[in-house]
Formats: C-alpha cells, structure tokens, sequence
C-alpha cells in the first residue's frame, strides 16, 4: 500500500537532485551580473535543495543507515524512547515538512525577486534547526539524525545569505535577528503544540493544522520585524 508518509523523503531526494541541477545553471538566478552568492533568489533555491537533502537524513536514510531515524529521536526527547508506543503520528512529521520546505521553500524563491527578505525569512528554519541538531549532539555526545548535513550545509549556507543580507541587499542585522527570532518561534510553536497533543489538549486536525500555518507565520514575524530593512528591500529589488 503506497503510504506518502513514508515515501516523502524518496520523493524529496529525488527532487532534490532535479534542483541541484538546476542550480548549476542559469535558470534559478535573477540576477547574472553577480554571483550566484549574490543573489537571493538563487540562494533561497538552494537552501530548498540543502534542505531536501537534510529531509531525507532525518527521514530517509541517516549517515548511520537507519531508516526513518528522526522519529525515534523525537519521541525520545519527549520522553517515549520506545518508538512503538510514542504517540508522535506520522502525519505531524510529513505536515511539518512539507509545509516549511516543499511549500514554503519554493514559495519563498518566487517572491524573493521582489521581496528579498522573503527569501531571508526562509533561512529561519535552518538556521535554529541548526542549533536544535547541534545542542542535543553536544550534550549527549552522540550522532542525531540530521546532524551531519545541518553542520555541512546549513550552517555555511546561512552565513552566507546572512552576509549578502547585508551586504548586498542593505536588509541591516535587524533583519538576520527577526529571522533567527522568527526561527525560534516556529520551533516553540512546533513543540508547545506537539506536547499538547500527546497531552490530550489539542486534536490531530489542530495539529496538522498548525504546522501548515507555522513556517508562513514565520515568515510574517520577519517582514513585520525587518523594519527599515523590510522596506530597502523592495527599492533595492526595483533598482
């Protein structure tokens, strides 16, 4: 029986190899006269293809070749470490990740053209997902599901965008701190809601619900917080 829940990360790896030959050539860039490095509109398409990439280590295949790994994890961390009995439904893993990256990632490149701190706001997700990787492998001393591509792929990535944020597109450091801001709102939204659930204070229609909603309202906690920035963005854009 075909079950999307468990097919998406084979789904997402493909296209991400689709998209990572697109980004070798010209057609995801909106700007030839800078680099790729430059643009973030290029760069918003690859932070959609890195993190496809760290889709499928979570819940794919991870570096240590288990399968669907990250659920393990999650319902570990909160306080079920026996997968069998942990009541994390499969359908809040596939609703969070389909919403912040197959939806939100493309979403936010088309818009960046225009709107530049569009495709800022899209690097909220990786940028704290890095930490929420990085600190449980630092306290525990051990290997996580999808640590190994945050650390190799989003943390230079967003240095990057961070930097041509600033540097090329005058957004201000107001900007890159709304983004992290907006990424640790997301997370707590994800969490606080997912503990509701397995409490019995939410439903599983409010929960998927919330998900779908939760990288979309990330992203509006940065345009709302850019400030100035939000707004050098569209006249830079229009130049």
């Amino acid at each position: 029986m075909f079950a999307f829940a468990l097919v998406w990360p084979w789904i997402g790896i493909g296209a991400a190899g689709l998209l990572l030959i697109l980004l070798c050539t010209n057609v995801l860039r909106s700007d030839r006269a800078v680099t790729r490095w430059g643009d973030m509109v290029w760069l918003t398409w690859a932070g959609t293809f890195v993190y496809l990439v760290h889709q499928f280590e979570e819940h794919g295949i991870d570096a240590m070749d288990h399968a669907y790994a990250f659920r393990g994890f999650l319902c570990a961390y909160v306080g079920f470490p026996d997968p069998n009995a942990c009541p994390v439904p499969l359908s809040f893993i596939t609703a969070v990740n389909i919403a912040a990256v197959w939806l939100a990632g493309p979403l936010s490149a088309l818009l960046a053209a225009r709107w530049p701190v569009i495709g800022l706001s899209f690097f909220a997700i990786p940028a704290v997902n890095l930490f929420a990787h990085a600190g449980p492998a630092v306290l525990s001393g051990r290997y996580n599901p999808g640590l190994l591509s945050a650390l190799v792929l989003f943390l230079p990535l967003c240095l990057i965008v961070f930097a041509t944020a600033v540097t090329r597109y005058g957004l201000g450091v107001r900007s890159i701190l709304a983004t992290l801001f907006a990424g640790v709102a997301l997370h707590l939204v994800l969490m606080t809601s997912l503990m509701a659930f397995i409490d019995g204070r939410l439903g599983l229609e409010g929960l998927l619900l919330l998900q779908v909603a939760n990288p979309f309202l990330s992203a509006l906690i940065v345009v709302l917080l850019a400030g100035r920035g939000g707004s050098s963005v569209r006249r830079s854009a229009l130049l």
